[in-house]
């Protein structure tokens, strides 16, 4: 509980809830904090949260369970379920859907609104006069297309509106009892509401000081993407009857769920580097060991899976911005010792070359330690975003210090990047070093004039 409390507290955090499930059992399901901000409503195991789009891994299991009853097979061309459809379209597989390989444009534009809005007709026959973004199966593209066209195939073959058949074929055979669909138009009992420090200005999200409300429509044809309401304890029960052959009745349908596509040129993608590949609904981790089945929402929301150690975590928030799949891997050493943040687990795989030498002679060598690893292999490199998760994952080890050294090693190399200054003007304050902040606040805004977050740093720390 105390490094969740920190995490609480470095981000932010209004309210938090959390499930373990370890050997079959759930082994913890906590709730923390504040759940409703405006009354001071203290959070607890009822608080029901918006799990976004999570809801996508429920989708995957209905396309399984679908799969499992004979009436689809995941290599099937959609054009076998659904007639109206441009030309072009008619050739992608159900699997290229899911896995956000498509190429298919996006339903939604890059403020994230659906192109038509509640009027689902408009927003069919905008997206489907866009061009492809690439050819199919040649990378990976989070796309909302994909799974509203999803959702209209389960709703063929099944007979019922896709939430219905969720409710029927999900929701009640696990025994879920605070779980259902909605947005923030409904009245929701025991809702935790949505809150964000974040807002989207023409495709970049801007982080500021200010707590505001978060506000989303989810339509019902836009539901097989987003729209899921649920408590931790329930995701942790439809977790168990998901390992437990309640919902799809062969383990291979599992394998076959949690499998990353294979692009074009044979390697896998995802979300993040963390996430590196995509599967049915679910962003996996492709790496060596502790791999890891992990829907990720909102970024408020995520739960991982990791089947080879017989272990799952569920972190449900109410605050945007929080990505808490990128410390679910740390909860999980708390449980798998070979998977503890001391060991350097969880960071992307491009940093342990550099860690490992760092360990050895001192993360003040840092620049010299980059320049010996990119004379061997410059390819191997970490990027920006790797470099800058490793700095995060520092500071909340309290290893200030260090975490400096790597924001200082990422703002050096990446001297264009107004986030590398910010990120590590944020440390900097954290550590004390007002003047420091001051510089690379100001370094940050001067290459991104919307950044709010540091104009507002700024305002405070040049206050008299």
């Amino acid at each position: 509980m105390a490094f969740l409390r920190q995490q609480m507290a470095q981000q932010q955090i209004p309210a938090l809830q959390v499930a373990v499930i370890q050997g079959g059992k759930v082994v913890e399901l906590a709730a923390l904090g504040t759940a409703n901000v405006e009354n001071g409503v203290a959070a607890t195991g009822e608080s029901v949260f918006s799990i976004n789009s999570c809801t996508k891994a429920f989708t995957g299991v209905a396309v399984m369970q679908l799969v499992e009853a004979g009436k689809l097979k995941l290599t099937d061309p959609i054009s076998l379920y659904l007639d109206d459809l441009p030309p072009s379209w008619r050739a992608l597989t159900i699997r290229q859907l899911m896995t956000h390989t498509s190429g298919l444009p996006n339903i939604i534009d890059e403020q994230e609104r659906l192109l038509g809005g509640e009027d689902e007709a408009l927003s069919w026959s905008k997206v489907k006069a866009l061009p492809f973004e690439f050819a199919p199966g040649e990378r990976y593209s989070y796309n909302q297309t994909g799974y509203a066209l999803i959702g209209k195939i389960i709703e063929k073959l099944s007979g019922e509106s896709f939430v219905r058949f969720v409710e029927n074929h999900q929701f009640k055979p696990a025994g879920l009892t605070h779980t259902r669909f909605g947005d923030s138009s409904d009245v929701v009992p025991h809702s935790a509401g949505a809150y964000t420090y974040s807002r989207n200005e023409g495709g970049k999200w801007l982080t500021g000081t200010r707590l505001a409300i978060a506000y989303v429509t989810f339509p019902a044809y836009f539901r097989p993407a987003a729209g899921i309401l649920s408590t931790s304890g329930d995701i942790a029960q439809w977790l168990l009857a998901l390992q437990g052959g309640k919902l799809l009745k062969d383990k291979a349908s599992l394998q076959a769920m949690w499998s990353p596509y294979l692009l074009n040129n044979g390697t896998t993608q995802g979300p993040n580097e963390l996430l590196n590949g995509s599967a049915l609904g679910w962003p996996v981790t492709v790496r060596g060991e502790h791999r890891a089945a992990g829907p990720i929402g909102g970024m408020r929301s995520a739960f991982f899976v990791y089947p080879e150690d017989d272990l799952s975590v569920v972190v449900l928030t109410n605050l945007q911005g929080v990505n808490p799949e990128l410390f679910i891997d740390e909860i999980a050493g708390f449980y798998v010792p070979a998977m503890h943040p001391s060991t350097g687990f969880g960071l992307p795989p491009s940093v342990l070359p550099l860690r490992k030498l760092l360990l050895q002679r001192g993360f003040g060598q840092a620049p010299q330690a980059w320049a010996e690893l990119r004379a061997r292999d410059a390819q191997a490199l970490p990027g920006e975003e790797a470099l800058n998760v490793w700095g995060y994952k520092l500071s909340s080890q309290q290893q200030l210090p260090q975490a400096l050294a790597i924001l200082r090693l990422n703002a050096s190399l990446h001297p264009a990047s107004w986030n590398a200054y910010d990120s590590l003007a944020e440390i900097l304050e954290q550590a004390g070093d007002r003047q420091g902040a001051i510089a690379n606040y100001g370094k940050s805004l001067a290459l991104n004039a919307g950044n709010s977050h540091a104009s507002e740093r700024l305002r405070v720390l040049q206050a008299p």
